[in-house]
């Protein structure tokens, strides 16, 4: 349970977009307080979002053992979702730069760090993904205590906003070497921001539809 429930979250936390500002916020004036604010913003979401899909089970009852129809029934159709987000993302062409164009809410938030922008920008980018709430689900819906949900749920947490505190912790470690490796990482995640973006909806569609599909069919 808890090895399905962490793998679903890695692949949550796979956001390029994650990393990028938490580049851009380790490079402003005060990059310890306003990363310090983005991860806790990060943090907030995830927690507030990962309670309330629990709530949610339990007032359903998707927790309980003769409910494991509806319970994988919501994850076969968990993983159709992602399916079909990574496919038309996948087919969709990437639209050209436009120098006149507005910027967008991020855009202006990054623009300007601050201890506010980075908590909103944290909320914003942690908003809950298809593989988060999947993750949530295995745990809400298992056989533990509700001190083994709390725990479990901490750990999905961590595992999410990953992009967030890893590059600040090294960057409290060596803050020069992070900086550099980080300037030439962003330039690679830039590049190969849409095959991620696919690739990680894509492998969890997979991944929840085929879990669906055999729970359903009293396989698992």
């Amino acid at each position: 349970m808890l090895a399905q429930a962490a793998g679903l979250a890695f692949l949550a936390a796979l956001t390029p977009t994650a990393v990028l500002v938490a580049a851009v916020f380790l490079g402003s004036a005060s990059p310890r307080r306003t990363s310090l604010f983005y991860l806790t913003g990060a943090v907030v979401m995830s927690v507030v979002m990962g309670v309330i899909v629990i709530i949610a089970l339990h007032v359903g009852h998707l927790n309980l053992p003769h409910h494991r129809t509806p319970r994988y029934g919501v994850r076969l159709g968990l993983g159709v979702v992602a399916l079909a987000a990574g496919l038309v993302m996948a087919r969709r062409k990437p639209k050209p730069p436009a120098s006149k164009k507005k910027p967008g809410l991020m855009s202006r938030l990054i623009a300007r760090p601050s201890p506010l922008t980075a908590f909103v920008t944290g909320l914003l980018i942690f908003a809950p993904s298809v593989s988060f709430i999947a993750a949530v689900q295995v745990i809400a819906t298992a056989r533990i205590s509700d001190a083994a949900v709390a725990g479990a749920l901490a750990l999905i947490v961590a595992i999410d906003v990953l992009g967030v505190w890893v590059p600040f912790g090294f960057y409290l470690v060596a803050p020069d070497l992070t900086t550099r490796k980080l300037k030439s990482f962003d330039a690679w995640l830039t590049e190969h921001k849409r095959v991620l973006l696919v690739g990680g909806l894509v492998a969890a569609g997979v991944i929840l539809t085929l879990n669906g599909i055999l729970g359903l069919a009293g396989l698992v």
